[in-house]
């Protein structure tokens, strides 16, 4: 899902544009109907062919409502910057596009409206060429220019597929596990109670989750979710949500607060930013200038500490700390805007580059600004979430290697992701080959396991579980990812290592009362004359074909030839036995090996020429000696 936002001057028809691309009046007020402006922000959807839907946030364009436009634009993936064709660009045109410009909105398009209003094509042409020279060195460039009446309907189709062809590069979304939704609207429902909506950002939110309301630190329980009107389970990140609450009136509750997960974020008081000023900013910005302040659908007052010098002039950007009036509630890498109190007017735009740090500095400090500069980067932390969520168990040198950064740097932001409970680490055999990846697929992944081993149990109940190789298959993952996977699981008791396969903690091989009076049956025969056992077909009448598989694959037997199998215990004497002698330097025939266990020449051949394929002996002669080192379990691998 994505979401757009239109921008423009007050009276060139967005609230009728978008009603005429959704069929959704996004004027919902009496005042607004009154005096056909919009005051608050609205929404709408439509429904697209390749993008799903796309929900669209339509802002006031009257000057004394910029407060309120910036609350609508701070979560959209792009931007509408509407103009009308019988007036062109006005005032509200550029304070907007300097926003979106400030804010990183850098996908859009650019909608001359009213085009039904105007009857000489010259005119239109001339408005055009004036738009493109405005929009020269901005983020919309190059954006597509459509001409479209509202009234007429002339250019929507053509405006919708411009909206799906414009968003469609853009990546999807992250789940990074911080749930956040920035509030824009509160109201009640009769028989449902306190409902809020915004722009989920980060991660998911599902129903009966519990919540906290932030700054103000209230809890919550999530009763409800919908998107677009249609109830969900779980709201997904980049969608327009609106959240049914309960345990808070409407009355406890303000525009710009946070819905997010208990524990998970920190108001803060101070923040440490880079900021811009606009090249037509009013005045400069000077040390400890109070300031508004405006991220996502929060504002605030802040005192502005400019830690380069006295001051900031427009065009300039630098470093300064932030003091804010009361708490906020902000991430790295947010952006905001900046506004001078009174008059007002819009002076610039910055980032978070820590949204906690803790103390003042003192002006002119080089080693702040050197470790403000390492810790800003363009948004590292995200771009490494990303490489997690596209290629989970990479290293630390991978990492370094795709994004070219430095791999210090990459292990302080890993340590932090992890500290927060974002990433999880798999201890390798080195640093080298410990990988990472995000915890939701961790979570996953283990889930996806533990519900792989419990069907493996149901369809195999005589195997002692699922080995590394079928495992690491079904998980599509690589047997080396899997090994990260099982140092971890085994550690946390997730999965046990049996007879050599992966089962769960609490699994057994149970043989029914049947399977288990045909397996005492059979060891009793064997106790009778245990170097003349039967043979395998006698054995799988004895025992059935799946008893004696299972016990195969567990090593209770090992099967020598096709025709050839011998019990564990008997096994081993044997093995220890040819070792004995052929490390004497003796050569042992077949004959004597025969002799010494009062056993037949067929089960005397399929043992030797086991251990020969094994490579524990050779042959010699009419004779076997040790060809090396014995492996230390040579019936691994048993036919």
């Amino acid at each position: 899902m994505r979401v757009i936002g239109t921008a423009g001057h007050v009276d060139h028809g967005k609230s009728t544009l978008v009603k005429a691309l959704t069929g959704i009046d996004p004027d919902r007020l009496k005042e607004e109907k009154k005096r056909q402006m919009t005051i608050e922000l609205g929404f709408a959807w439509f429904e697209s062919q390749s993008e799903g839907e796309i929900g669209i946030v339509d802002v006031p364009g009257h000057r004394d409502f910029i407060d309120t436009m910036l609350a609508g634009v701070g979560g959209i993936d792009a931007v509408l910057l509407v103009i009308a064709a019988d007036e062109g660009i006005m005032p509200q045109t550029k304070e907007h596009l300097a926003i979106i410009e400030l804010l990183r909105v850098n996908t859009g398009l650019v909608v001359l409206t009213k085009v039904d209003l105007v009857d000489d094509p010259a005119w239109l042409e001339l408005v055009e060429m004036d738009i493109r020279e405005r929009l020269s060195s901005t983020c919309l460039e190059n954006a597509p220019l459509l001409r479209v009446s509202a009234v007429t309907g002339d250019g929507i189709a053509q405006l919708r597929a411009a909206i799906e062809e414009v968003l469609a590069p853009l990546p999807p979304r992250l789940d990074l596990g911080r749930p956040r939704l920035p509030i824009d609207r509160i109201f009640s429902l009769t028989g449902f109670g306190t409902v809020v909506t915004g722009t989920l950002l980060n991660g998911s939110l599902c129903v009966d989750n519990e919540v906290e309301i932030l700054p103000s630190r209230r809890s919550a329980r999530i009763r409800g979710l919908q998107t677009h009107k249609r109830s969900e389970e779980t709201a997904l990140p980049g969608s327009r949500t609106a959240v049914n609450l309960s345990g808070v009136d409407v009355a406890d509750i303000k525009r710009g607060e946070v819905i997010t997960l208990p524990r998970l974020l920190e108001p803060t008081q101070r923040i440490d930013a880079q900021i811009e000023l606009l090249q037509d900013a009013p005045v400069s910005l000077k040390h400890n200038d109070l300031v508004k302040v405006f991220a996502l659908t929060s504002e605030c007052a802040g005192r502005v500490r400019v830690l380069q010098g006295q001051e900031l002039k427009p065009g300039e950007n630098g470093w300064v700390q932030i003091e804010f009036e009361k708490e906020m509630v902000l991430e790295k890498e947010d952006r905001f805007i900046i506004r001078r109190m009174s008059p007002a007017h819009t002076l610039g735009g910055g980032v978070v580059v820590n949204p906690h740090p803790g103390r003042r500095y003192r002006l002119q400090d080089s080693s702040v600004i050197e470790r403000l500069s390492l810790n800003s980067g363009t948004a590292l932390e995200n771009r490494i979430l990303a490489l997690l969520m596209e290629k989970p168990f990479i290293t630390v040198d991978e990492i370094q290697n795709r994004l070219e950064t430095d791999s210090e740097r990459v292990r302080e932001i890993l340590a932090e992701l992890t500290g927060r409970g974002q990433v999880s680490v798999l201890a390798g055999l080195t640093d080298q080959t410990t990988g990472y990846l995000p915890r939701a697929k961790w979570a996953e992944l283990t889930a996806k396991s533990v519900q792989l081993l419990q069907h493996y149990h149901q369809q195999n109940p005589l195997k002692s579980g699922i080995n590394v190789d079928e495992l690491a298959r079904r998980l599509r993952i690589s047997q080396d990812e899997l090994n990260l996977c099982l140092r971890e699981w085994l550690k946390e008791k997730v999965v046990k290592l049996q007879d050599g396969a992966i089962a769960l903690p609490g699994f057994e091989v149970r043989y029914s009362s049947n399977q288990s009076r045909r397996l005492e049956q059979f060891t009793a025969i064997l106790d009778q004359q245990p170097f003349l056992p039967p043979g395998v077909k006698e054995s799988k009448d004895l025992l059935t074909d799946d008893v004696f598989q299972s016990l195969v694959e567990r090593g209770a037997l090992v099967q020598l030839s096709t025709e050839v199998v011998v019990r564990k215990a008997e096994y081993d004497l044997m093995l220890g036995y040819v070792i004995e002698r052929c490390s004497r330097g003796e050569l042992l025939t077949l004959a004597q090996f025969r002799d010494h266990f009062n056993t037949n020449r067929k089960v005397s051949q399929a043992f030797l020429e086991f251990l020969d394929r094994k490579g524990v002996t050779q042959r010699v002669g009419e004779g076997r000696v040790l060809k090396k080192k014995p492996p230390k379990n040579p019936s691994l691998g048993a036919e």
